[in-house]
């Protein structure tokens, strides 16, 4: 190599670009040393320098049982607390007058009635999400809580009393309780399951036998009108659901309405009141009877 290929200290230079090459060639193509950029070094020193404060201040090394605790004694625990206590005594003025108000007094409190929808929407999200939806839309089994149709009625008081003692709920001596009888138990043979069926399917205007729907009508009248209505409305103080709607919660088809009347199936809710408290059923009712079905 000659010297005119080498720096002043007898590294060899490319020829090229001037830089110093590490020495190494492959199929005729040297590696250049090309120095790192000064940004770049000086960026990399820096957090370097960071690294080194911020353990010292911060939690940062563990010990056995723990960790240093840093020159600042901070920690995102302590920080966390002292924020959601802060956010409670902020909210504590509220939350005492939620427990000595009526549901009724809540909804009609312009303050009151955003906290506790605010707060009946996270209880929600919480509990109820698992049945009902995350957007309270319901599905097979589960009602619907953003429409108009309720089995015990959608008041304020109605919804408070449904969500504090719960649906068919054994532990809670106040829980509702509407039981439709099996039909298909003695009580009905199949051919009149089938007809009185049709008959509910045209109550909700779908399409229907109507020779079978008119021999359901009567067998209507006789069995169910007494609790679902001569019209098929559904009487909310007995749980007892409107069957002129075209909404279901197992399904409206011919063959799902003599599913249900021939043997059906019956939901179950828990009593909120004895695991959330009453403060929290409030909140809730004012979050749901908000959905926009709320009577």
């Amino acid at each position: 190599m000659s010297t005119e290929n080498r720096d002043p200290h007898g590294r060899e230079v490319d020829d090229v670009t001037g830089t110093e090459t590490t020495g190494h060639e492959w199929d005729g193509i040297k590696e250049l040393n090309t120095p790192m950029p000064r940004w770049w070094l000086w960026t990399f020193y820096a957090t370097i320098v960071f690294g080194i404060v911020y353990t010292i201040l911060y939690p940062a090394w563990p010990l056995v049982n723990t960790a240093t605790s840093g020159l600042l004694n901070w920690s995102s625990r302590s920080d966390l607390s002292t924020a959601m206590a802060a956010q409670a005594d902020a909210n504590s003025g509220r939350i005492e007058a939620i427990k000595s108000k009526s549901i009724e007094e809540i909804a009609a409190d312009e303050q009151l009635r955003p906290f506790a929808i605010a707060a009946g929407r996270a209880a929600f999200k919480v509990n109820c999400v698992q049945c009902h939806g995350a957007g309270a839309e319901g599905g097979e089994g589960y009602p619907n809580l953003n429409d108009d149709v309720w089995l015990w009625g959608g008041t304020l008081e109605s919804i408070q009393t449904t969500l504090a003692h719960g649906i068919r709920y054994e532990q809670d001596d106040d829980t509702r309780i509407s039981d439709m009888p099996a039909f298909g138990d003695g009580i009905l043979d199949n051919e009149e399951i089938r007809d009185v069926a049709w008959y509910v399917r045209k109550l909700s205007a779908q399409e229907f036998d109507a020779e079978a729907a008119e021999r359901g009508e009567t067998i209507f009248v006789d069995n169910c009108s007494a609790c679902h209505g001569d019209d098929g409305g559904g009487l909310d103080d007995l749980g007892a659901p409107a069957l002129n709607d075209a909404l279901w919660l197992y399904g409206g088809d011919h063959s799902q309405i003599v599913a249900q009347v021939r043997q059906p199936k019956h939901g179950v809710m828990p009593a909120w009141e004895e695991r959330l408290g009453d403060t929290t059923v409030k909140q809730l009712t004012v979050y749901v009877h908000s959905l926009g079905g709320g009577e």
